[in-house]
């Protein structure tokens, strides 16, 4: 296939189409770029709802930098090795890609000309013959109409498609014109079992199933899952100390030779940076965001990962270190921009009586490894380090209830919330709600647990039928802290990771 014979007078701007070109090798015989040689879970994922109809959309959203993009490349070469024809598979990526900027309606205009110069057969032919295009489109969250787009091309034509976006509103903001259209999974930064896999060592299975959230509200799976880390804890113990020395972004993983401070300068440059000054440069009707009060926002953040600081303590320090006038109401919208990144996930305050949220949402970090990278500060997780810095638990304490939270944010429909004390009401590190049930969770990241006053919050909250909570689970640093309340399941901090 020959560019005079296959994209002359295509309809696009000469410059799109070489782009487009430079996006899809494989249509002219060409090589895709290297890919790593291990997968995330996030690819089996994706292919398994790809290969189903019940969705003709798959839309993979999660931070910047954790793997989405090297997803796709890994399905598009998969089903090349299967025998799909190259000219069946569209990718494009729309994240900087200079000249959509004058193109009205890019998604359908795009697949339009993949349908007439490139793929063997319209659309809707191919699915009668018993076959399909795939399209994969990659960060489309800053295309204005997205969502109605891609609702009018599936609607009127049988085609697949692979969605991803760095974009928490955006993305969600599509989700009801696309109901029944989509399904949703929540990318995070690698698990144990994935860090596992990256390092070479035995690879356990996540432990959660991949779709479904009724095992989370059965006692038996949280204690099977206790006896899954127990059994794992050599391969376990390992890689959560990759974990907690470098975090779980794939790359600090991937070039595991090079020094964590050298990684650290590229996870600010292409994570931190990226985010604040370029994803979040231009707000609303053009007008631009203040990225030196994002900078000092997600500086906080670091510092406060794990706690529910108000938001006037937020808006005090902003002001005392920028020497301007910031308020509260202001510090509240940025940090809810920052949410928007998926870099901090805002775990908001249970309400089950007021119809009105009221409280401080709890600030938990995409991954930890992101404030060591930008307070150039490591704090110790792994239990023996830890020992050797006593004066650092309480912050480690707090690290391990951001991870608790990032972690439990990536399960798809699982509502992670926490429940602030008022009154009688103790306060209660999360709550992980499915339908109407709800399961309170303490993080106790100490050598002791003192069975009575460390459960305190757990006991009080399964103890008023209110809250319908059969049972609570407190997290741990390791086996050592047991129980004797059979209403309660201790599990360490590296264990409960082993779910995804």
């Amino acid at each position: 296939m020959t560019q005079p014979t296959l994209f002359a007078d295509s309809g696009l701007p000469t410059a799109l189409v070489d782009n487009l070109r430079r996006f899809n090798p494989w249509w002219e015989g060409e090589a895709m770029p290297v890919q790593p040689p291990t997968r995330r879970h996030l690819v089996g994922q994706i292919r398994r709802r790809l290969d189903t109809s019940v969705a003709p959309i798959v839309v993979v959203r999660g931070p910047r930098q954790i793997g989405k993009t090297t997803a796709q490349f890994q399905i598009i070469q998969d089903l090349l090795q299967e025998g799909v024809d190259p000219r069946r598979i569209l990718r494009v990526q729309f994240d900087d890609l200079g000249t959509l900027t004058s193109l009205k309606e890019p998604i359908l205009r795009i697949s339009d000309w993949f349908e007439r110069r490139v793929t063997p057969m319209r659309f809707n032919a191919l699915a009668q013959a018993g076959t399909a295009a795939y399209v994969f489109f990659d960060e489309v969250q800053n295309l204005g109409r997205w969502d109605a787009q891609l609702k009018s091309l599936v609607d009127n034509a049988s085609v697949k498609a692979v969605v991803t976006g760095s974009s928490a509103l955006r993305i969600e903001l599509g989700r009801d014109s696309l109901a029944g259209r989509i399904n949703t999974i929540e990318a995070g930064v690698l698990s144990l079992t994935e860090i596992c896999a990256l390092r070479g060592y035995g690879t356990p299975e996540p432990f959660l199933r991949d779709n479904g959230l009724a095992d989370l509200l059965d006692k038996a799976f949280w204690t099977g899952l206790r006896t899954h880390g127990f059994e794992h804890a050599e391969v376990r113990e390992e890689a959560f100390r990759h974990f907690a020395e470098r975090g779980g972004y794939p790359v600090v993983h991937r070039e595991q030779d090079v020094d964590f401070a050298q990684l650290a300068d590229h996870l600010n440059e292409t994570v931190i940076k990226r985010v604040i000054q370029h994803d979040l440069r231009i707000g609303e009707r053009g007008r631009k965001r203040d990225p030196d009060l994002l900078e000092e926002l997600f500086r906080l953040v670091c510092r406060y990962a794990g706690q529910t600081p108000r938001m006037g303590t937020l808006a005090e320090e902003t002001r005392f270190t920028l020497g301007a006038n910031i308020g509260s109401q202001r510090v509240t919208q940025y940090l809810k921009f920052l949410g928007d990144t998926l870099l901090v996930r805002l775990i908001p305050p249970l309400e089950i009586r007021l119809k009105r949220s009221r409280g401080s949402s709890k600030l938990c970090l995409v991954d930890h490894g992101l404030r060591a990278s930008w307070l150039q500060e490591h704090i110790p997780l792994v239990p023996d380090d830890l020992a050797k810095r006593p004066e650092l638990t309480t912050l480690a304490g707090h690290l391990a209830e951001s991870i608790f939270g990032s972690v439990a944010s990536t399960i798809h429909g699982l509502d992670v919330a926490h429940f602030p004390e008022r009154g009688t009401d103790r306060e209660v590190d999360f709550v992980l709600t499915v339908g109407g049930t709800r399961i309170p969770v303490e993080v106790k990241y100490q050598r002791r647990i003192d069975p009575f006053r460390d459960t305190l919050g757990i006991r009080s909250f399964l103890e008023k039928s209110l809250n319908n909570a059969p049972f609570g689970i407190l997290v741990t640093q390791d086996y050592s802290g047991t129980l004797d309340d059979p209403r309660i399941v201790t599990l360490p901090l590296s264990t409960f990771m082993m779910l995804r």
